[in-house]
């Protein structure tokens, strides 16, 4: 198996049983940094967050973008939770109560942890939060898609690189994985719902799960991984003019890769209203990995085109 193979590709990475000292010794130097990064992808996530804290060249563009709109959702939104809280309560209190029992789960605790207020008062805030969330959705709309947008360009711009540092597309492995019929029917469910209206659809599809303390954020990340994370993904795709075919077959490679950013990414947006936040530091972090990715892109061409 050549570079192009998985053993080779991992070998890229680090191979600690057969390498003493520095665990990077078969990678270049300029690839040493990627590929300790690409080891944790959720890392991507987390690093986009901290960017978008810190650096103002991300952060004052989007909230420019944003505070007008923001501001406005926000009055809304406390006037609306205000007005029906109690009401929400009341409805909580009767869906609960005719609900399956969950296991760890009762008034006063969370598998055996005391709470500061009751189970019902806590999912009737989680609801309102939501509330508040499509609230805030609403009234920013347009710009925080192009706060998003916007996001991920300066990310790119930041890393120095010109529009012909995405190349086409070439294939890491000698064998890519064959996608059989049960991975058919996953690829199917990951592109509805890494487009707009099939993401929509899944949010209010697993809205009575967010009404659980902690279980139900878990399952909706859970479920919305690979779709979120090909949906960040997209321009990157778009940007090499890659063939859904190759799309599925990258993704595929590193299934479990994407399975975890986007895991990660989902969990931080899946909170209410901070989450709006994370929907456009999770760019960020996206646009590092996408960075990094075309990295291993090059190292690969160069080698092949070595070994012809």
């Amino acid at each position: 198996m050549s570079a192009s193979g998985p053993e080779a590709q991992d070998a890229l990475f680090t191979d600690k049983a057969t390498q003493s000292g520095s665990s990077f010794k078969a990678v270049p130097r300029e690839l040493a940094r990627a590929s300790l990064r690409l080891q944790y992808p959720p890392s991507y996530a987390l690093i986009g967050a901290y960017r978008l804290c810190t650096d103002k060249n991300l952060r004052v563009p989007a909230w420019d973008k944003c505070r007008h709109a923001t501001r406005r959702g926000l009055v809304v939104g406390a006037i609306w939770a205000v007005l029906t809280f109690e009401l929400q309560k009341k409805f909580i209190e009767v869906f609960l109560a005719n609900s399956p029992r969950v296991t760890g789960l009762s008034k006063n605790t969370v598998f055996g942890l005391k709470i500061p207020f009751d189970l019902h008062t806590y999912a009737a805030i989680l609801l309102i939060g939501l509330q508040v969330t499509w609230l805030l959705k609403f009234f920013l709309s347009k710009n925080i898609r192009i706060a998003r947008e916007r996001a991920w360009a300066q990310t790119v711009a930041s890393r120095g690189k010109g529009p012909d540092f995405w190349q086409p597309y070439v294939e890491e492995w000698e064998n890519p994985p064959y996608i059989a019929e049960k991975g058919q029917k996953e690829l199917i469910l990951r592109k509805l719902y890494s487009g707009r209206l099939g993401r929509r659809v899944l949010k209010f599809m697993l809205l009575p799960f967010d009404l659980y303390p902690f279980i139900g954020i878990l399952i909706s990340a859970w479920l919305k991984a690979l779709g979120t994370a090909q949906y960040l993904h997209r321009p990157y795709f778009e940007t090499k003019k890659m063939t859904q075919e190759q799309i599925d077959v990258f993704i595929e490679e590193r299934k479990w890769d994407y399975r975890i950013f986007g895991f990660t990414a989902a969990l931080l947006e899946g909170f209410p209203i901070i989450g709006l936040i994370f929907s456009i530091s999770n760019r960020i972090g996206a646009a590092m990995w996408a960075h990094d990715l075309e990295k291993i892109q090059h190292y690969v061409r160069s080698k092949q085109q070595k070994e012809q």
